[in-house]
């Protein structure tokens, strides 16, 4: 079997189906699609229904990391991936991309994918980048886990598994330890999914302008994830939080700059 799609769900019955449907009409490859279903209570069950490709497991999860890593250890294609609920792929993707697996030695193989909002309309591409483990670390996740795909045999079958107690930047999380364990990741010029931006995104968290304590929370626990990833796989020159974060700022700043120079160069 050539693939193995993942959706983690949870009452997300509205786009569901339009996930489903990109994944159904995949056409010259063999896949398995999983739901993994953390207890929805809205139409989620009818929708998949109505999709005899989809295998429906339900049962309660830990959250969508946890979802994620049930369907890991279920999976049984070559290659493995996630597809959120609300995300889709583009026609023909896998197919292309699989053109592209059997010439690659990479344990990660990602690609580009489109923003699109609420109604599933284009909003822009985003063209992803070589890896750079200094930019994943110190500027940000610019892999889109919607659109990686990870060599069972390398990755899944090693153990490797997202961080349950990662609710933000998980994947994030997951390529800088894979990195750090000398796995080798691969970009491929080739539109793979649709990532749905809608104010339901778990990432979509801001600032600026409000004193809303829950907002604020939500938005600092974010930012707590990615400086630990700093704190675990980059560089802690002092004890002094404050004084790490002013290196962490400095180092931001240029990785920023590397990111543009790689966008420029495309090296």
């Amino acid at each position: 079997m050539n693939f193995t799609i993942i959706t983690p769900n949870l009452n997300y019955g509205r786009f569901l189906g339009d996930c489903l449907r990109s994944v159904a009409g995949q056409q010259g490859v063999t896949f398995e699609h999983l739901v993994m279903d953390g207890g929805s209570t809205d139409e989620s069950a009818e929708v998949a229904a109505g999709f005899a490709h989809a295998q429906w497991i339900a049962g309660p999860d830990r959250g969508m990391s946890d979802a994620i890593n049930k369907g890991f250890a279920r999976a049984s294609g070559d290659w493995v991936m996630w597809l959120n609920a609300d995300d889709r792929l583009k026609p023909g993707a896998l197919a292309a991309m699989l053109e592209r697996l059997q010439r690659s030695t990479a344990d990660v193989v990602y690609g580009d994918w489109d923003f699109v909002n609420e109604a599933g309309e284009f909003q822009r591409r985003v063209k992803a980048l070589r890896w750079s483990s200094f930019v994943n670390l110190y500027h940000h996740c610019y892999v889109g886990s919607t659109a990686a795909f990870y060599r069972k045999v390398t990755v899944i079958d090693q153990g490797y598994r997202l961080r349950t107690d990662f609710c933000y930047v998980m994947d994030g999380e997951f390529y800088a330890r894979l990195a750090a364990a000398g796995k080798t990741f691969q970009h491929v010029a080739l539109a793979v999914a649709d990532f749905r931006w809608h104010g339901a995104n778990a990432s979509q968290r801001h600032l600026a302008g409000t004193r809303d304590m829950e907002t604020i929370l939500a938005a600092e626990r974010q930012h707590v994830e990615s400086r630990a990833l700093r704190r675990a796989y980059g560089i802690t020159l002092f004890r002094d939080p404050y004084l790490t974060g002013l290196v962490d700022g400095v180092l931001w700043l240029v990785a920023k700059g590397w990111k543009i120079l790689l966008r420029c160069l495309r090296i």
